[in-house]
């Protein structure tokens, strides 16, 4: 990496993935000595020490915005930037309550089982199962107390617990080691959540537009010809999508939008500039707008 920073005059390197790409184990072994820098988020665990008693992540500095730099000795020589999405938020704990609603109703079908065998001797085995598929298949285990005994099962939610997960939700926290001078926190925020453009155009690349595969050829040279071909292809596509932006539905002033949406997610920053599109299927001078796959 050194030699090629040097013949294509790059000064800095940053890459950017996600939590499972880029781990704490990969950045300890492989960026760090090859002097690379990195863009990545937190796994939840970690974000739930950093907010443990008197953490560096403490709720209160959501108060006034909904992202704020922090630091803590866990990642030393990194900065960390905590980011609250609200819609995140709300829906994770709408998908919490279903899924602990769901299992609640089968446990009560448990429930009715086991108060209804003749022979309670043969109950807790069985029911130890049938309780362990019910609270696995919904992964929500962690937030139930269950109690079974002979002829008797019962259960209750952890509700500290689960108010303390609840907390947490629509939080993210990236992490990363570009220093504060070169790379802002907003911009840091943005980087990371253009992963989503990224994943758009490789799925474009294999499936949708491109169609990369199958690739029907044997010799290394060819397949290598092949790949590039296909990323020269996009590359025309996305500057015809740039250069065609007014005519179609595409929003023509997504990046301001974005910037005022940095916490929220991607897809959800739209411009006033769409809108009006979308709405008369036209431009604002009157030619019909149209269509292309995302």
């Amino acid at each position: 990496m050194p030699g090629r920073q040097a013949r294509f005059g790059i000064k800095r390197v940053v890459l950017i993935g996600d939590r499972g790409m880029i781990t704490s184990a990969r950045i300890r072994d492989d960026l760090k000595t090859s002097s690379l820098d990195w863009i990545t988020c937190l796994r939840a665990p970690q974000i739930q020490v950093l907010a443990q008693g008197d953490g560096p992540l403490q709720l209160s500095l959501f108060d006034e915005r909904d992202f704020a730099e922090i630091s803590s000795p866990d990642f030393p020589g990194e900065r960390l930037i905590m980011c609250r999405n609200r819609d995140l938020a709300m829906e994770r704990a709408r998908k919490r309550e279903a899924l602990l609603k769901a299992t609640e109703r089968q446990l009560a079908r448990v429930q009715a089982n086991v108060a209804a065998r003749v022979q309670p001797c043969a109950v807790p085995r069985r029911s130890r199962l049938a309780v362990a598929e019910v609270v696995n298949a919904k992964k929500v285990a962690k937030h139930f107390a269950l109690d079974i005994r002979d002829g008797h099962f019962s259960w209750s939610r952890k509700i500290e617990q689960i108010a303390a997960e609840a907390e947490l939700d629509g939080i993210y926290v990236i992490r990363t080691s570009v220093p504060k001078g070169e790379l802002s926190a907003q911009n840091a925020v943005q980087a990371y959540k253009d992963l989503a453009r990224v994943e758009r155009a490789f799925r474009g690349l294999k499936t949708v537009d491109l169609e990369i595969r199958p690739i029907r050829h044997w010799n290394a040279n060819r397949v290598r010809a092949h790949v590039f071909l296909c990323m020269l292809a996009y590359h025309v596509e996305w500057h015809l999508r740039q250069r065609l932006a007014p005519l179609l539905f595409h929003d023509t002033e997504f990046d301001r939008a974005r910037r005022a949406n940095i916490t929220g997610r991607i897809d959800r920053a739209v411009s006033d500039a769409r809108s009006p599109k979308r709405q008369s299927s036209a431009t604002p001078t009157a030619i019909p707008s149209t269509a292309s796959p995302d």
